[in-house]
Order: structure tokens, then C-alpha cells, then sequence
């Protein structure tokens, strides 16, 4: 099967447009072509969105995990101004396009220099960082409240946080090109990274449009 970037590169319309079409369009493209239905794909998330209030954040963008961030941010604002129980609120974050390395454990950042490859900053000081930035807590230097912000807390709090597997293929693509591995051996590896709760959709519209379908509010967090 050919790369998720050389499917783009070689489809008759995304060549016409290439020049100005962005790459989330791409994508798009691909998933018009590419057959998800034989994947074992979790649809049940939905259920767990209780909340009277909920809503969902699309974090497309790396930015030192800042999307990340900002999805728990309207958690407590709605329990300090309306009065809001916890259980009143349902938070979904969908993690796709360049942000899919948010959703990847510390040992593949590490393993494959991600911070350094893609430029990553830490979010409070600003230099260069070697680990995920949304699993990063207070001993990272990440002082309250935001050592509360990141992903493994949303994990904690009963957050749905829902991975685009279109964005994964990239991973697949990194691992194949570092180590010689073939497909089914780095998609494989890329499943296995994922932070524990994470939950891998067929693409990240995908994932939104199925929170928006249960009553989320749409966000978009980076």
C-alpha cells in the first residue's frame, strides 16, 4: 500500500490542487480512498458523555500542547460561574493532523527524538524539550494549575480523548523509515505507543463530527 503521502502526491486532484490546497484537505482526500471498515474500531465512547454540558475540543496543532490545555479549562470555569457539578460536565478531545504525537507515549518522543525533529517547546519555559509536552506534570516544571491541564489528568477526570488514525500513518511512515520495519510491524508499534486511554478513530473528523452528533459544542483548541 503506498504511503499515506505518496497516495496524496499520486491522486489527480490533490496534484491539481496541491499548491494551495491545506494539508487537512489532503486528508480528506485520502480518507474518500482509503477502507477503515475491517479495523475493531471503540464506537462506545459516546456513551460515557453523561454531562448536561459537553463539548469537544479539535486540537490539530503541536503547540507545546496548549489544545490540550485549554480543554480543561472550561471544566472549571463552568463549576465556578454556573455552578456546575463535575458530573455535569463531559469533555471530548480529539487529537489528529500534526498534533497525532500528543497522543504518543514519552519512550516513542524519546525513542524517535520528536521534540527535537519537530521543533517542540516546552510550555512554560520555552526551550527545547525531549518529551511529550501534554503528559508533562510538576516535576517537569509545570507548576499548579496547569500541572492539572495535560493529557494523562483528562485521562483521570473521565475526558473521551480520541486519536486520528489518518495523522497516525505518519508515525507508521516515521518508525518504517527509521528501522526498516515493515508496514504491519510499525502501525503496530504506533497502536502500541499511544497513551493508555487513548482511543484511535477512523480520522479525527470522524471523531468530531460523532461527539457533535452526541451534544458536544465544537472547539477548536489549536
Amino acid at each position: 500500500m503506498a504511503t499515506r503521502r505518496e497516495f496524496i502526491g499520486s491522486t489527480a486532484g490533490a496534484a491539481a490542487l496541491g499548491a494551495f490546497l491545506p494539508a487537512d484537505l489532503a486528508a480528506l482526500e485520502l480518507a474518500h480512498h482509503e477502507p477503515v471498515a475491517d479495523e475493531a474500531w471503540d464506537l462506545a465512547w459516546p456513551g460515557k458523555l453523561k454531562g448536561k454540558h459537553k463539548a469537544v475540543f479539535d486540537v490539530p496543532e503541536i503547540e507545546s500542547g496548549y489544545g490540550v490545555w485549554r480543554a480543561a479549562a472550561w471544566g472549571n470555569q463552568y463549576k465556578q460561574v454556573l455552578k456546575a457539578k463535575a458530573t455535569d460536565i463531559s469533555t471530548v478531545v480529539v487529537i489528529r493532523h500534526n498534533a497525532i504525537i500528543l497522543a504518543l507515549s514519552d519512550a516513542f518522543w524519546e525513542k524517535y527524538n520528536i521534540g527535537k525533529t519537530k521543533s517542540v517547546m516546552h510550555p512554560i519555559t520555552n526551550e527545547p524539550i525531549t518529551r511529550n509536552p501534554s503528559l508533562m506534570g510538576e516535576k517537569d516544571g509545570i507548576p499548579a494549575p496547569w500541572n492539572q491541564l495535560g493529557l494523562t489528568s483528562h485521562l483521570a477526570r473521565g475526558s473521551v480523548v480520541l486519536a486520528c488514525n489518518l495523522a497516525l500513518r505518519d508515525c507508521v511512515e516515521l518508525i518504517q523509515k527509521q528501522t526498516g520495519a515493515n508496514e504491519e510491524t510499525a502501525r503496530k508499534e504506533a497502536i502500541a505507543s499511544l497513551v493508555p486511554g487513548v482511543i484511535l478513530q477512523p480520522s479525527g473528523v470522524f471523531a468530531a463530527v460523532r461527539a457533535q452528533e452526541a451534544g458536544c459544542a465544537y472547539v477548536r483548541a489549536s
